[in-house]
């Protein structure tokens, strides 16, 4: 079995803080659009059925926010990877569903959630990288002294 070289865990690293930036960049996007425009989107999240839409709206861009926070950070990446997992799904459903797909490019937008899931699946397996925002624990942490 060949051994990987310094060069490679480097660039493995590189990788890692470019996909995490990338991801958060997505989340981070949205998040600017709903501060942008809060009436637009909730009027959006109203014409797809949900009552209180301006509660939904102030929900997800808390939401999103913990999601740029945590994979930016590293902190609960894991937990937010499979957060943001589950909530695509969910706004890939409630907003581009089986009921739109009259229009063709609601299908599309449908489908075009799937690749971003996969890409959240891929890094709630291999996790954040060696590149994290050091945070304090209670209690002891392995390794050190008490």
């Amino acid at each position: 079995m060949r051994q990987s070289s310094a060069a490679e865990g480097v660039g493995a690293q590189v990788l890692v803080v470019t996909a995490r930036l990338i991801l958060a960049a997505v989340f981070g996007r949205a998040l600017v659009l709903k501060l942008i425009n809060p009436v637009g989107i909730a009027a959006y999240i109203a014409s797809a059925g949900f009552p209180a839409p301006t509660i939904l709206l102030w929900l997800a861009i808390a939401f999103e926010l913990a999601l740029v926070l945590g994979l930016l950070t590293g902190f609960y990446f894991r937990t937010a990877c499979i957060a943001a997992s589950i909530y695509v799904l969910f706004l890939a459903f409630a907003f581009h569903g089986p009921g739109r797909w009259v229009d063709p490019r609601e299908f599309d937008q449908f489908v075009s959630h799937f690749p971003f899931i996969a890409g959240l699946m891929f890094a709630t397996l291999y996790g954040p990288g060696d590149i994290m925002v050091a945070v304090p624990t209670a209690g002891k942490r392995k390794g050190l002294p008490a």
